[in-house]
């Protein structure tokens, strides 16, 4: 194929600060870069050239990694007309497919790329004992963060950089949270792409994908805002109105804990203080063993809990009811009053939902996970009934047997008409 049908005839401002922020000294200092906003909007296209013109420009004959969701979809959305680009523009390449590397020359200068592919977690173990001079990560967002940390740690060279490319997704995702949010932190500069930033895109090309998507899709792909799915079980609740900083803390008359209890799943628990009618969710303890890479024992979390607790004096734990086992373990060791938890689901999710919408729920700034879960948690909209996807759930459990909890012990009848499922 000729230079010029894959050459690249106009780029706008944010892809030419893609293409030269290594080289200005303004940014240069960087340890890397993220790119993230709307499909279709050029990000994708000058960052994978851009990487590679950086490599060649600042090392030979080291390696490099470039990743995807899977090594199929890398191929198809990136390496495919990635590899095109460069031909057009006189670098050399051979590629070996069976191996999934390419070796891209530029005069005597030579690197190699692997390709890899985080589809799940234990696609970190793929990416182990490597040694790379920079990384580029395709769709971020959509590969376990145990993989993209591996993939990080794997770039030891001196010099070398890191690149991330994404489209947006709930904004309590952890590359989100910890990344974008955090961009200035990790010295990274971050770059957030709308469909005016790729100037191959003629305006009736824009209004015809403005037209394909609504809701939380249009403001996630057209828009590029990290924002949440459709489906949510309590949209009611808002932020700006339901959540307290730790520094609004103040005295409270009672305290209760919740405990959803998991090993393999994560385990939650909340502690709640009761102040004029209305309840807090002051701290969490959440426990999530694929992330932290190992499993505890009910004495551990049995640890957990009275570290949550401290020196406050609660009136009772209840418990999430198929944890038999832990709550002999509370038991045992005889410091709290312990109850089984109510495990009526839909009943469960109407009190809450009753009861954010009374304004008898805050939620403290610091319980990141359980904020985090009111933007996943979500209907099962295929299933022909009122139930709940099983996933991103564990929080949202520990605050329904709370919730429930409530009316054994007095804290105040409910009126129940229907599920909300706007």
């Amino acid at each position: 194929m000729s230079a010029e049908t894959t050459a690249i005839t106009k780029v706008s401002d944010k892809q030419r600060e893609v293409f030269r922020w290594w080289a200005d000294p303004a940014t240069s200092g960087c340890d890397g870069i993220i790119c993230d906003g709307a499909v279709r909007s050029g990000k994708t296209m000058c960052m994978s050239v851009s990487f590679v013109i950086w490599a060649l420009g600042s090392f030979d004959r080291q390696s490099f990694g470039i990743c995807g969701k899977t090594i199929v979809s890398l191929r198809r959305n990136l390496v495919s007309g990635l590899l095109t680009k460069l031909g057009g523009f006189g670098f050399q390449i051979r590629e070996n497919v069976s191996k999934n590397y390419v070796d891209i020359s530029l005069g005597r200068i030579t690197d190699r790329f692997y390709l890899f592919g985080g589809k799940d977690e234990g696609s970190a173990s793929l990416i182990q004992g490597v040694t790379l001079a920079g990384i580029l990560m395709d769709e971020t967002a959509l590969m376990p963060r145990s993989f993209v940390e591996q993939a990080v740690a794997r770039c030891s060279v001196a010099g070398s950089k890191l690149w991330f490319n994404c489209n947006p997704d709930n904004p309590y995702h952890w590359f989100k949270r910890e990344w974008i949010d955090k961009a200035k932190q990790k010295n990274l500069l971050y770059l957030h792409f709308e469909l005016s930033d790729n100037p191959s895109l003629t305006p009736e090309v824009i209004a015809r994908y403005s037209r394909l998507y609504s809701g939380a899709f249009y403001d996630r792909f057209i828009l590029g805002r990290w924002t949440a799915a459709e489906g949510l079980i309590y949209p009611m609740f808002d932020e700006k109105k339901y959540v307290f900083s730790p520094e609004e803390e103040d005295e409270y008359r009672r305290y209760a804990v919740s405990c959803d209890y998991g090993t393999v799943n994560p385990s939650s628990f909340g502690l709640w203080g009761e102040r004029d009618g209305r309840w807090y969710r002051i701290r969490e303890y959440y426990y999530d063993s694929a992330r932290e890479g190992s499993r505890r024992t009910d004495e551990e979390h049995y640890d957990g809990l009275c570290s949550l607790i401290g020196e406050t004096e609660v009136d009772y734990v209840v418990c999430d009811p198929a944890a038999a086992s832990f709550i002999q373990c509370i038991m045992r060791h005889g410091k709290y009053p312990v109850r089984p938890a109510k495990n009526e689901v839909v009943s469960g999710i109407r009190r809450v939902q009753d009861m954010i919408r009374d304004g008898r729920i805050m939620i403290s700034s610091s319980c990141t996970d359980i904020l985090r879960e009111f933007t996943l948690y979500r209907w099962d909209e295929g299933s022909g009934r009122d139930c709940p996807i099983k996933e991103h759930d564990h929080a949202m459990d520990d605050m329904r047997y709370f919730v429930t909890s409530l009316e054994e012990d007095g804290g105040g009848p409910f009126t129940v008409i229907s599920v909300d499922r706007r």
